[in-house]
């Protein structure tokens, strides 16, 4: 499913313009980067959290040139899904393999 797929479908059960959603959806992750990237978590209930990862230094090979490289301590974004997220979709999961 893509973000176009994701803006029609919202459009279709909500009867709001298509235009309208787009700039919703546009917008609220717009609002979770800028958090992220900010150093702020982001949580939504039932749904999970957007969160950075401080990731250590550490040391690294370069193979072809067989040097050692220190990669610096840096931060990622992470997404950890709610667990009745997760219960969700695993049992629903499971339906749709056993009807396969």
């Amino acid at each position: 499913m893509t973000k176009a797929d994701i803006i029609a479908e919202i459009s279709a059960k909500t009867g709001i313009e298509k235009v309208d959603v787009q700039e919703t959806v546009e917008a609220f992750f717009k609002v979770i980067k800028n958090s992220m990237i900010g150093g702020e978590n982001v949580y939504v209930r039932g749904f999970g959290s957007f969160v950075v990862k401080k990731r250590a230094q550490k040391t690294a090979r370069n193979i072809s040139k067989n040097t050692a490289i220190i990669i610096p301590e840096h931060f990622v974004p992470s997404f950890k899904p709610a667990k009745v997220f997760v219960d969700k979709v695993k049992n629903n999961t499971k339906k749709v393999k056993a009807e396969a």
